[in-house]
């Protein structure tokens, strides 16, 4: 097998790409990792420059990984700027570091992307060894698999790596036939919270509609880009993304976009962008043009139940963060990431720290658990 490193996928043929990624999993599009790059949302003087490494055979493709060396720790969700800042102060640099993750976008998906007519533990043990071999190359102090799915954790605990674990909030779908029918499944206060917050939407008078395929049209890219910028501007938080993002990922990926707005008298005053693809969906972003009661929620997350409900989508991830998601439907669930630090000491420093915080995670894994909103405990997974 022959390894090499691309600073781009305009080198990488589109369908030989996206016949790794499997059925699930947006965010591997071809045309969405691309379209990043293309924009220039990711690349030099971003903090997310692409190494992405290539694994052909015979040459097919047969293995890669999305891979940027990375300055900074900014858009990556699992935090480890205490780990810098211990760096630092020994006098080390901790950046560059390689990063394996989809930029910007706190999803649990594939890292370890393999051809499915190939040996997959061959390819991801050969992938593992060559990204390593990239650590010095790059002069690079430690690298991460960021939200990697339980499926690969054996793969990277193999090699050596030592898995830290964090939980977000996750709504699946228990075979519902309709939003009533999973209202009911809640209990009683939770039902009625619910219901309240849906009332309050309605009576200020706001109309939802959903948008993808072919209904979304440049402007909504135009629209939802003030909306993006809005919710940027209320977080002080960088605006990673550009205006020609959201227009090329609508023209480009318009299958697999979810755009639901709020009306009122005629005009659009709040947004939710989605992506959906299988039997899963994901929620994204956020933005308004003044505050409405409840209508957070109702966008984010009760208009798009009601979507997964009506398509059979099965497992709905509605972003970081979130505990106020646990009253309104959503469960605690794992994620996972890989870490492997250079320097041995610190190696081992990591390794400790991961391991007691794995401790506090299962702490408070299991306290939201036991607060879940299910009239039934078997409804939880």
């Amino acid at each position: 097998m022959d390894a090499r490193v691309s600073d781009g996928l305009d080198s990488v043929n589109p369908e030989a790409w996206n016949s790794l990624i499997g059925v699930n999993f947006p965010f591997l599009e071809y045309d969405f990792l691309h379209t990043l790059e293309a924009t220039g949302c990711v690349g030099e003087d971003t903090g997310w420059r692409p190494q992405h490494l290539l694994l052909r055979e015979n040459g097919l493709l047969v293995g890669a990984v999305p891979l940027y060396l990375k300055t900074d720790s900014h858009g990556e969700y699992i935090f480890d700027w205490e780990w810098a800042n211990a760096y630092q102060r020994y006098g080390i640099p901790y950046y560059p570091k390689l990063t394996c993750a989809i930029p910007y976008t706190p999803a649990t998906g594939p890292r370890l992307l393999v051809h499915p007519e190939v040996p997959r533990g061959r390819v991801q043990a050969r992938l593992l060894e060559e990204v390593r071999a990239l650590l010095k190359s790059s002069a690079s102090s430690s690298l991460h698999f960021l939200f990697i799915p339980e499926s690969e954790v054996p793969a990277f605990e193999d090699a050596g790596f030592s898995i830290r674990h964090s939980y977000q909030f996750h709504w699946r779908n228990r075979g519902y036939a309709d939003f009533d029918e999973f209202l009911s499944s809640l209990k009683g206060r939770r039902r009625k919270e619910i219901l309240r917050e849906r009332r309050q939407v309605r009576d200020q008078g706001l109309e939802i509609v959903w948008l993808t395929g072919d209904a979304l049209q440049p402007w909504h890219a135009d629209l939802f880009y003030r909306f993006y910028r809005s919710t940027i501007h209320h977080k002080w938080a960088n605006t990673y993304l550009t205006r020609g993002f959201f227009h090329q990922v609508f023209e480009r990926l318009a299958s697999q976009v979810l755009l639901v707005l709020a009306m009122q008298d005629g005009d659009c005053v709040a947004g939710t962008l989605n992506f959906h693809k299988g039997n899963r969906l994901y929620g994204r972003y956020w933005g308004c043009t003044q505050e409405f009661r409840s209508l957070h929620f109702e966008l984010c997350y009760y208009q798009t139940i009601e979507y997964a409900i009506q398509n059979g989508i099965k497992l709905f991830e509605a972003g970081a963060q979130g505990p106020h998601k646990l009253q309104r439907g959503f469960l605690p669930e794992l994620t996972y990431s890989a870490h492997w630090i250079g320097h041995p000491a610190f190696r081992n420093a990591i390794s400790d720290y991961i391991a007691r915080e794995q401790q506090a995670i299962a702490a408070g894994f299991a306290e939201a658990e036991e607060s879940h909103p299910y009239r039934n405990s078997t409804a939880s997974p």
